[in-house]
């Protein structure tokens, strides 16, 4: 079938491919409209229960409901459209079904307000204390054009591996921006880049039950002056 729609282009199997002009046009113009929906499907999601906490602007990242992308009444075209624009390969241990086993991916692209990630701003994300897992928690900023971590020579990554610093009742405050906004520890800031937006991966390896019962809740990246 994909070969079909191939042939109207002049691809085929054993014939050169020249395109002229006009088909060239075309196939630009559609490389461009496919790249925006592919965006669009993976930062601005519209999956049933996509949401993990309804007052919170969290999401699942990861929305198949089979590593084949096939369930009974269709193929989720849409949902592996999303989640492989942001990522390479799936597995079951990621997708969050085991307590204390494999991991939960959780995606922000927008701040408590519903602004888009700016890597020229300076945002805050305080981590609640008992994070609910077996293993560790990590948080990870990917620029949202290349979808590979953001450039700026440093691991744009803070986990609870690392030597980061907790508040007095736990809780860790993580700082994002273009410089280390005050009173963040250096070991608590991951940096950005102005003019790119970025968003965000909160990562639960071995989730433990809860965040199954959702009795803990992760804050929103909030947006400080």
């Amino acid at each position: 079938m994909i070969l079909g729609m191939l042939a109207p282009l002049g691809i085929e199997k054993g014939r050169p491919f020249v395109p002229d002009d006009r088909r060239r046009a075309i196939l630009l113009e559609g490389a461009l409209v496919g790249e925006v929906m592919a965006r669009t499907i993976a930062f601005a999601k519209r999956f049933p229960g996509v949401s993990v906490w309804p007052e919170r602007g969290w999401e699942f990242s990861l929305c198949l409901s089979e590593t084949s992308q096939e369930v009974p009444t269709r193929t989720q075209f849409d949902e592996r459209t999303s989640w492989f624009y942001e990522a390479v390969g799936v597995s079951v241990g990621m997708m969050g079904r085991a307590v204390g086993a494999g991991q939960v991916y959780l995606e922000a692209s927008r701040d408590a307000a519903g602004r888009w990630l700016d890597g020229g701003k300076t945002y805050r994300l305080r981590v609640p204390p008992q994070v609910p897992v077996a293993q560790f928690w990590s948080v990870t900023a990917y620029d949202n054009q290349s979808r590979c971590f953001v450039d700026t020579g440093v691991q744009p990554d803070r986990s609870s591996r690392d030597a980061i610093e907790s508040r007095v009742d736990g809780a860790v405050d993580l700082g994002f921006g273009p410089s280390c906004p005050p009173g963040t520890p250096p070991s608590n800031w991951i940096r950005t880049v102005p003019g790119r937006g970025w968003f965000a991966y909160f990562r639960l390896y071995a989730p433990t039950q809860p965040f199954f019962d959702r009795t803990w809740t992760l804050s929103d990246i909030e947006e400080v002056s």
